[in-house]
């Protein structure tokens, strides 16, 4: 089964910002790249999807958030979500213990990975609140496996567009991250743009394979890479 997600694209209520993320400084980091991430349960592994700012910007337009696309940060590779996956299919809109929304102050913390408070509460309770774990502890882990990957030198930041070829890009996140194979990683991409590079994780933040994930790679031979917005 092919993992059926929306894109940033054809999703812009992810983005809706209920509050301005610029308004208060970011905090540090729960996580970092050494801290042992607490391990979710209930689940086989997940997918961490990494999103190419810029494409989102460009696609939505006039409807993108103006947080993320017109704000004070140069976004790149954003989380889009750390997904929780069965080998088969995946859990979705769990019922948990505590509320629904996400304390600004967290938020605060993430806006440098994440970047809005719709995202942010959206990924929480649809995929979050199947980790199996606290809100402060998903989000921890979501951190951790951000850390966990090195994003290729060419494509921290892009000043004017670039047109690539999406299995380049898939072997430079390879070369990048060592343990990383084939088969655990799928670049994404609709008619123009590249838009996320999604990555299969074990519970403990291992490299894995992921038929399914790999499966739903771009088939084109070419996408399209903005350059970054921000300032």
């Amino acid at each position: 089964m092919r993992l059926r997600r929306a894109t940033l694209a054809l999703a812009p209520l992810l983005y809706l910002a209920a509050c301005n993320p610029f308004a208060e400084a970011p905090k540090e980091a729960h996580v970092s790249a050494d801290s042992p991430a607490r391990q979710g349960k209930g689940f086989d592994f997940y997918v961490l999807s990494l999103s190419w700012s810029p494409s989102y910007c460009a696609a939505e337009g006039g409807d993108a958030n103006r947080h993320q696309c017109d704000g004070q940060r140069r976004y790149a590779f954003v989380v889009h979500g750390l997904w929780p996956q069965f080998e088969r299919g995946y859990p979705q809109d769990c019922a948990t213990d505590g509320s629904g929304d996400v304390p600004r102050e967290r938020m605060a913390e993430l806006y440098d990975i994440m970047p809005s408070s719709g995202l942010i509460r959206y990924q929480w309770r649809k995929h979050g609140s199947c980790a199996g774990l606290s809100q402060a502890d998903y989000f921890d882990v979501v951190r951790a496996a951000r850390t966990r990957i090195a994003i290729p030198g060419d494509y921290q930041t892009l000043k004017t567009h670039l047109t690539v070829d999406p299995a380049a890009v898939e072997t430079a996140f390879l070369a990048a991250n060592p343990g990383m194979t084939p088969a655990g990683i799928a670049v994404t991409c609709d008619r123009r743009y590249l838009r996320e590079v999604r990555i299969c994780m074990t519970r403990s933040l291992e490299f894995r394979s992921c038929p399914e994930v790999d499966r739903d790679q771009c088939r084109a031979s070419r996408a399209v890479m903005p350059p970054v917005r921000g300032g």
